[in-house]
């Protein structure tokens, strides 16, 4: 920001009349009450960091190019077309010439009607200031929002007549206005006033444009709604000739020609936008259904999610796949994953996120670094099934990692990995709420219209999606993609629809469509959790504790099972199928791996016989002897390794398959025989073979392979990366604003300088330490406040208007007007002291 905008918008005079109107936005600010000033920190809450010193250092902030940005980034649509008009208006612009950008000649009720709110929004915002009569836009808003060669503006409009012919003869402005049939004047000011004059004048504009051919207003055509620059030949055909002629284009170099301002707004109508948008588009109904539809169908996806994060993570138990050197999973592993849940790659990587986000899972730390469950997912386990969901959306909302970009790349041309870095896009959580809400505007039951509500969503934030260029394509309507079909897989909404915990879960009524303010409502995330979990159990079906066994070795689970049967099942059987009810297979394999945990053919037998509503059918039981009475019959045990067994020829049989060559196998004894691998390995040959050994220790008994769980050290879930400073909350807002206006008393106080060395206007005041003491202790004795220079320890220097109580030992304690409190100050600290003036004591 250069000196004029902070002496324009951020000096403060020495006297400011209560009846004038404002000069400076500082001054501007200064008329507000101390909720406009809580408004605005609230709005903006960037002007926080620090807290400034006074509202003429706020109004200097509030005017920073940075801050400007992201104020216009959070505008709608309409209030920033609102701040594009005022841009290429003249400054200061009446209320009436900016409603006339906004409507055209032709006028508009809606337009008519919101503009007030977008005008107060801008004040409200410190974007625009002044009264009605002199609306003024920050210049820096104004230099972004203004029509230029390089930054073209979304108005479409060009240059100004008299910007356009900044670099012009004299002579050729000169054969424009005669061309243009107005007298030659003696300097190019009037001539080009004159030409603007025209060009303004609906008349004479009218009368001149109807001696234009029907090719030259169709070169006009093409130009007004922008963009307004044309290229040339070095000859122009006879229309553009004409128009060049008489200042309807003008050049901007040998080869290109702009629309001035003035005809573009006369071609309109006077109308700065094409199609002004005064009114947010309404998300549209795609489908209508019972609540308790929509509840029944978003219950089953959340016992769905619940299942699905189990079978991950289960699945995971022992340690899961090793981590890139870069951060995050490999693509292999992904497609594995997917194909283990049997979901796509996109739905795999965000499972894989939400537990990350969850805190379930994470790297384990070790130097061969691989993922695991952390031990949060044992807790988890225990947790009733609606607080297991709760614990999942919790986290989902407030979430920046964002698993829709993996795949894409970054921005040094890296792939995006799934639970590897750069994935947060802070406007993430903000979308999430925001599409939530907006399904809760619907009446109940009511699915949105997809395209509908990413219309409304670029209407509340033209500007946030359009930045993202990187993302390929507008940001914020492919999060809102995402936020639909991940709530849809979450659970929160059935059939497309809002589900009742999903709106107990963001503080929305249950019965009744919510304001779209309704959201965050003060009440604690985990408190409307607890109330989401509590809706929501009665939803979600009992679990069971039996299964149903078939013929076909298979066991049929009709609803979830209770933990520690599905425990127990999950080493008998393998899962062959999921869905409202689980289909459990038995085969060799699964009854070997419950015998290895430990488990007797009289175990599986009691355990099936207690938890089947069927008879065990005989194939079941036939399978589990025939692999009870083969296993163990074969120990392996380390030597490197060796296998022993009582009946030499079965060790006959194993040397005679071409399939142990690899294992490097000689007999020593009748019944032993040696192996040049290890146990582990000679083990899994020997069942790849059709065999079923068992493990056994130095002494000879049978050793037990317990499924023990691999888990990671504790570790907490990643951190959101805030979308900028988060909003102050009451207490905050109040502290600074009375931080602020006593800052700003202090500042403004018109003080008596010293009359031996008189200070620069802004500079400390600067007395002798004899003068600085006789004069807080005559404070002292009058009750009187004087202003003062201050250097703290750290050298920030400051002015305070101070109300000396007590003088002594080289320290004077005084009431702090500025900091609205009594405090110590050192006299060697203060580097001079001078007296109010009498109208401010």
């Amino acid at each position: 920001m250069g000196i004029g905008e902070l002496d324009r918008e951020a000096h403060v005079p020495e006297v400011t009349g209560a009846a004038t109107a404002p000069r400076t936005l500082a001054e501007a600010l200064r008329a507000r009450g101390d909720e406009g000033i809580a408004a605005l920190l609230r709005a903006r809450p960037d002007l926080l960091s620090p807290v400034p010193n006074d509202l003429t250092q706020l109004a200097t902030r509030a005017g920073t190019r940075g801050s400007v940005v992201r104020a216009l980034e959070r505008l709608d649509r309409f209030a920033l077309q609102t701040a594009e008009a005022l841009a290429v208006a003249q400054d200061p612009a009446p209320y009436p010439v900016l409603l006339g950008l906004l409507t055209g000649d032709e006028g508009d009720p809606e337009i008519e009607a919101a503009l007030p709110g977008a005008v107060a929004l801008l004040r409200e915002q410190a974007l625009v200031w002044g009264e009605d009569d002199r609306l003024r836009l920050v210049r820096t808003a104004r230099e972004l929002l203004a029509p230029s060669a390089q930054h073209p503006s979304p108005t479409g409009l060009g240059p100004t007549v008299a910007e356009a012919t900044s670099g012009m003869s004299p002579g050729r402005v000169q054969e424009i206005i005669a061309a243009a049939g107005l007298p030659t004047t003696h300097d190019p000011v009037s001539a080009v006033a004159a030409l603007t004059g025209l060009f303004t004048d609906r008349d004479r504009m009218g009368a001149l444009l109807d001696t234009a051919s029907p090719d030259a207003l169709s070169v006009l055509d093409r130009l007004v709604w922008g963009p307004p620059y044309g290229e040339v030949t070095a000859k122009p055909a006879a229309p553009v000739q004409w128009l060049r002629d008489h200042g309807l284009l003008l050049p901007v170099s040998a080869r290109t020609m702009v629309l001035p301002r003035e005809v573009a707004l006369h071609l309109r109508g006077g109308r700065a936008h094409r199609a002004p948008e005064p009114v947010a588009p309404e998300p549209g109904v795609l489908r209508e259904y019972r609540p308790q539809v929509v509840d029944s169908a978003a219950a089953g996806q959340a016992q769905l999610a619940l299942a699905t994060v189990e079978e991950l993570l289960k699945s995971w138990d022992r340690g899961g796949p090793p981590v890139l050197r870069a951060g995050g999973l490999s693509v292999r592993d992904l497609k594995r994953t997917a194909a283990a849940l049997d979901v796509s790659e996109e739905t795999a990587a965000f499972w894989l996120e939400l537990c990350h986000g969850a805190g379930l899972l994470a790297a384990d730390g070790e130097a061969d670094e691989r993922y695991a469950p952390t031990p949060a997912y044992d807790d988890w386990l225990d947790l009733p099934p609606a607080e297991r969901w709760a614990r999942l959306v919790t986290p989902w909302l407030t979430a920046t990692r964002t698993p829709g970009v993996t795949g894409g790349q970054d921005t040094k041309g890296r792939t995006l990995s799934v639970l590897g870095p750069d994935l947060d896009r802070s406007p993430a959580p903000e979308v999430r709420h925001r599409v939530l809400g907006l399904l809760a505007t619907l009446p109940p039951g009511s699915a949105a219209e997809p395209e509908s509500l990413f219309a409304r969503l670029r209407w509340e934030r033209p500007l946030r999606g359009a930045s993202a260029a990187e993302e390929g394509g507008d940001l914020r309507s492919r999060l809102a993609r995402w936020a639909l079909a991940e709530a849809e897989l979450l659970g929160l909404t059935g059939r497309g629809a809002l589900s009742g915990p999903a709106r107990a879960l963001l503080n929305l009524p249950l019965a009744e469509a919510a304001p779209a303010g309704a959201l965050g409502g003060g009440v604690e995330l985990s408190v409307a959790a607890g109330r989401a979990a509590t809706l929501l159990a009665p939803l979600l079906p009992e679990a069971v504790d039996h299964v149903l066994l078939q013929a076909d070795l298979t066991a049929v689970a009709p609803g979830p099972l209770r933990r520690p049967l599905a425990d127990a099942l999950a080493v008998l059987a393998d899962v062959e199928s999921k869905g409202g009810a689980t289909v459990y297979r038995f085969t060799p394999g699964s009854v070997r791996r419950a015998l290895d945990s430990g488990q007797t053919a009289t175990d599986l037998h009691e355990f099936l016989k207690a938890h089947a509503r069927t008879p065990v059918p005989q194939p079941l039981a036939y399978l589990i002897d025939d692999v009870a009475r083969r296993h163990g019959h074969l120990r392996v045990g380390a030597a490197s390794a060796y296998v022993r067994c009582d009946d030499d020829t079965v060790l006959g049989e194993i040397l005679a398959d071409r399939r142990s060559s690899s294992l490097g196998l000689r007999r020593l004894a009748p019944t032993v025989l040696a192996a040049q691998t290890d146990p582990t390995s000679l083990l899994d040959g020997l069942r790849s073979m059709g065999y079923a050994p068992a493990a056994e220790s130095t002494t000879g008994d049978v050793l037990i392979t317990r499924a023990d769980a691999y888990r990671t050290g504790a570790r907490t879930a990643p951190v959101p990366v805030p979308d900028g400073p988060p909003t102050p909350d009451t207490t905050l807002l109040g502290a600074a604003v009375k931080a602020i206006r006593a800052g700003d008393r202090a500042a403004t106080a018109v003080r008596k300088e010293p009359t031996a060395a008189p200070t620069a206007a802004g500079a400390l005041p600067r007395t002798s330490a004899a003068e600085t003491l006789a004069t807080v202790q005559a404070a002292a004795m009058t009750g009187s406040a004087v202003w003062i220079g201050y250097v703290n320890a750290e050298g920030g220097a400051s002015q305070r208007v101070i109300a000396p109580v007590r003088v002594e030992g080289g320290f004077v304690t005084a009431y702090d007007h500025t900091a609205d409190e009594v405090r110590t100050y050192p006299l060697h600290r203060i580097t001079g002291v001078a007296e109010l003036a009498d109208d401010q004591v």
